[in-house]
């Protein structure tokens, strides 16, 4: 990898890991077209610069998190079941599930489909969105967080799997995306504390790893805080049908050009 690759990459991290695209799909596919090995050192790269865009989050929502107090204690439970189940399967995830194409096209398709069911109960006024995060108790908070651990499938989106689940509890969209925002610094943070000491030799290596590193890192910080406030912005007058329709696009590609 050289530092032009690691400007891209943090890139596509920046900008796809708020968005409910599946920012490890993207990772994945961009290594893949950059003609990137998936050695052990870009996989710890991949869940690294994530450290970016959650600095990104922190830096736009900490005043919100100290005026909402209640919020931290959900988003630590959200995390519990994330974490046990990431801890478990952590030598799948790295092994098989970050290697399958197959896997990433079926669950940019799923999930997608999932996005047009909602949104069309939604229109059908089935279901309405109108609760606040302020609403939210313990039991719904464990259950998103069961929701975001099948995130560890590339593909699937944290950020969408959390904010699909929010508003089949009839959370509000833009609730629901404040909260995968949030939601993602434990989550990533935690992830990206595991990677580092499970490769804390490949980190100490060389010089160029710490320099690619950092240019992921910073590339990423700056694109993910401007996807978090154009999301935003963009669920206050839009639906979700727009990203299931790019999902479906990006699984045609990942089948017609990467192949399974």
């Amino acid at each position: 990898m050289n530092l032009i690759q690691a400007f891209t990459l943090g890139i596509v991290e920046g900008v796809t890991e708020f968005l409910p695209i599946s920012s490890t799909a993207h990772l994945i596919l961009t290594s893949q077209f950059l003609g990137l090995e998936q050695t052990e050192f870009l996989k710890f790269f991949e869940v690294f610069i994530q450290m970016g865009a959650v600095l990104a989050v922190v830096f736009l929502y900490i005043k919100y998190l100290v005026a909402h107090k209640k919020l931290i204690k959900n988003i630590f439970i959200s995390f519990v079941p994330t974490a046990i189940i990431g801890l478990i399967l952590y030598p799948v995830i790295k092994s098989v599930f970050f290697q399958s194409n197959l896997l990433i096209a079926i669950s940019l398709v799923a999930i997608g489909v999932v996005f047009v069911l909602a949104e069309r109960k939604i229109k059908n006024k089935s279901l309405v969105l109108s609760r606040d995060l302020s609403e939210m108790n313990a039991s719904e908070a464990f259950i998103v967080g069961f929701f975001q651990s099948l995130a560890i499938v590339p593909g699937v989106s944290r950020a969408g799997i959390v904010m699909v689940a929010l508003m089949g509890r009839r959370y509000k969209r833009t609730e629901a995306a404040l909260y995968s925002f949030l939601l993602a610094v434990p989550t990533i943070a935690a992830a990206s504390l595991l990677d580092l000491y499970k490769s804390r030799d490949l980190l100490l290596s060389s010089q160029t790893n710490v320099a690619l590193l950092v240019v992921g890192f910073m590339v990423s910080f700056a694109t993910a805080y401007v996807s978090v406030r154009w999301l935003i912005s963009y669920l206050q007058n839009n639906s979700l049908v727009n990203f299931a329709y790019y999902r479906f696009t990006l699984a045609i590609i990942v089948v017609l050009i990467f192949g399974l």
